[in-house]
């Protein structure tokens, strides 16, 4: 069997969210199930193409917009990931120094017409063809629609969201850049009065596919719009909970972090992290470390850190650590409270590779209080790294974390997004933390939970053989 993924991100090339860690692992795991996995993503102007080498598989024009467009197809000349991987190069489009901007129609219908013109010249068609999000949404109704690929309509395809809150909405105005279908059936593409590619998606995919069983559920109650078509299409929807690369993230191998440790030699690894962070970030060693890693939008609960971080350093004997960007009010909020908790807050605004996974490594507990989690990866790095999550209860954290009250429970869970609640959470977690024998015990079973991609990759295994 042959996959063929289709993204606009994927580790380690283009990271915006964990979009990025999906692509980058899931075709890794199905390749080790004896099956042909590969990515096909745009070609960006960033670190990773600058510091690589490329060569030509493949060069045309599509017509856009009634224009002649080139491209090319480009691939590593030395193969250093654990799957094949091509980019779509249209210079005028894609090679940008971002992955995102704040109109990018005409950037992502052209790579994913481009992706298609590509796919017409191959000698063997795929199997599957497994559309990432409403930056390649286009492609199933192109398939199903579009004259120009009718010698694809029998190959199935998914569609797998993996955030139902952006859905790549245009005017109609610009539907004139999709390659002719038959216009009786352009309400496909619409819904609310607009184009909308991840409800077209929706409509004409054989499968749709979200990241956690939870968050498929949740998503017919809240979709930001689409909670009738989602219950609509229910029958072909499934959740399947997202994996992480138990190679890329081992506390016992990780060479990004200060001191490695597996489940016997948690306790001095962690504290030799610990103490470089605290070092770093003028923090007290032996107070319990909080921690942050994320996007500062309000999907993450993150207006509410400044009230949140006041109430917590007021009332605990704690530190709290954040590594994040993203809405600028926040920001300086969060940037101005280091001047009113020396040594016992700190936050570094932006993001750093090398610094998120010493976090994972040295901190005690991970905040989580999402408003929206699809899934969330950063709470299964943390317990294979033996750093007790605290999160709210929704999505994919409610899949993966069981509160320490209940039965064979390890971490620390609310129900809302409240300043009350999630302060309520921390102090949880510092009482946890002052019962040293209930922690260790506690460290020490987290490190053990699988969350790999083997069992996620059997299970997409499953859903392709289903339909192919």
């Amino acid at each position: 069997m042959t996959i063929t993924h289709i993204s606009a991100e994927c580790y380690p090339v283009a990271k915006v969210g964990g979009l990025a860690d999906v692509v980058g692992a899931l075709p890794k795991y199905q390749n080790s199930e004896n099956v042909s996995s590969l990515v096909i993503m745009p070609f960006y102007d960033n670190k990773f193409t600058q510091e690589h080498e490329f060569y030509s598989v493949h060069s045309d024009e599509i017509l856009f917009g009634g224009t002649l467009v080139a491209f090319e197809v480009l691939t590593l000349k030395q193969k250093s990931l654990d799957f094949d991987i091509y980019f779509v190069d249209i210079p005028e489009f894609l090679f940008k120094n971002y992955v995102y901007s704040h109109d990018d129609t005409e950037r992502f219908i052209a790579f994913q017409i481009a992706v298609l013109d590509w796919m017409t010249s191959w000698e063997y068609q795929p199997d599957i063809i497994h559309c990432h999000d409403h930056h390649t949404g286009l492609i199933p109704f192109m398939l199903q629609e579009s004259y120009r690929y009718d010698a694809f309509r029998k190959i199935p395809n998914i569609i797998t969201i993996h955030n139902a809150q952006y859905q790549g909405w245009f005017s109609h105005i610009k539907v004139g850049l999709i390659p002719p279908f038959n216009f009786n059936h352009v309400g496909l593409l619409d819904w609310g009065g607009t184009i909308n590619p991840l409800a077209a998606a929706i409509k004409c995919a054989w499968r749709v596919t979200t990241v956690s069983p939870s968050y498929m559920e949740e998503l017919k109650l809240a979709a930001n719009g689409l909670e009738s078509l989602l219950s609509a299409e229910s029958d072909k929807c499934i959740g399947i909970l997202n994996g992480i690369d138990t190679e890329v993230w081992n506390p016992e191998t990780d060479h990004y972090i200060v001191k490695n440790y597996n489940v016997k030699t948690v306790k001095q690894g962690a504290e030799a992290n610990k103490k470089y962070l605290c070092e770093t970030f003028d923090l007290d060693f032996d107070k319990p470390l909080f921690a942050f890693i994320g996007r500062l939008v309000d999907e993450k609960g993150s207006d509410l850190f400044p009230e949140v971080f006041k109430q917590a350093l007021e009332n605990n004997n704690l530190n709290i650590l954040l590594l994040g960007s993203g809405n600028p009010f926040v920001e300086d909020q969060l940037k101005k409270l280091k001047n009113d908790y020396i040594g016992t807050y700190n936050a570094f605004i932006g993001y750093d590779e090398k610094l998120s996974h010493i976090i994972y490594a040295g901190a005690d507990f991970l905040l989580m209080p999402s408003r929206v989690e699809p899934c969330g990866l950063n709470q299964m790095y943390a317990l294979r790294y033996g750093t007790i999550p605290i999160v709210r209860s929704i999505g994919g954290l409610k899949d993966t974390v069981i509160d320490i009250s209940k039965e064979n429970g390890f971490g620390i869970c609310h129900n809302n997004v409240t300043v009350l609640e999630i302060t309520n959470a921390i102090n949880r977690g510092v009482a946890l933390y002052n019962k040293p024998s209930e922690y260790k015990k506690t460290r020490s079973y987290i490190m053990g939970i699988d969350h790999s991609w083997h069992v996620s990759a059997q299970e997409y295994l499953n859903l392709y053989n289903s339909i192919n």
